[in-house]
């Protein structure tokens, strides 16, 4: 899995190297948080409304949930096993603005789900560096109106109720 190789530096100074306590951190601390929540998320979609199944003809509403926490947790475990850890950087404002985009996102989901992924596609978009309008419109507005029918439509998942639902859902 990992050898003392893993940890030393290569052609950086040693100064630019990670601690041992960082390269701990790095190797075992932050996938263990990442599992955490993978487990706590699990556990609350578990706490879904399940759909009788003589009325199932999509998806269970805990089904996508599940399915990507499930991913997360193994490319989580499957980094910390073969990445090696490297010169630590220091966050960008970049990161620092998509946390706050991340968090507004979280804010403006409970008023309705899909302007607060717009809002959130397209400001994210723009942040890490898109101009293009037709870009910008793709992301903000055409992707959440698909991904909306798609669930809607085809996977008959039904959203929580705002006000840009609720013209659909009327």
């Amino acid at each position: 899995m990992t050898s003392s190789a893993d940890f030393e530096p290569r052609e950086e100074g040693a100064a630019d190297f990670p601690s041992r306590r960082e390269q701990l951190v790095a190797r075992f601390v932050v996938p263990l948080l990442i599992l955490l929540f993978c487990v706590g998320a699990y556990y609350l979609s578990t706490q879904f409304d399940r759909v009788p199944p003589i009325l199932k003809r999509g998806i269970q509403p805990s089904d996508f949930p599940q399915l990507v926490i499930g991913l997360i947790g193994f490319l989580t475990i499957w980094l910390a096993l073969t990445q090696k850890v490297g010169k630590l950087e220091v966050l960008t404002s970049t990161v620092w603005g998509t946390l706050l985009a991340l968090i507004g996102f979280l804010l403006v989901a409970e008023i309705d789900l899909f302007l607060g992924l717009g809002l959130f596609a397209f400001t994210l978009a723009l942040m890490w560096g898109e101009r293009r309008l037709w870009a910008l419109v793709l992301v903000g507005l055409i992707i959440p109106v698909a991904v909306f029918f798609l669930f809607d439509g085809i996977f008959e998942v039904r959203f929580p109720r705002g006000p840009l639902t609720n013209l659909w859902y009327q």
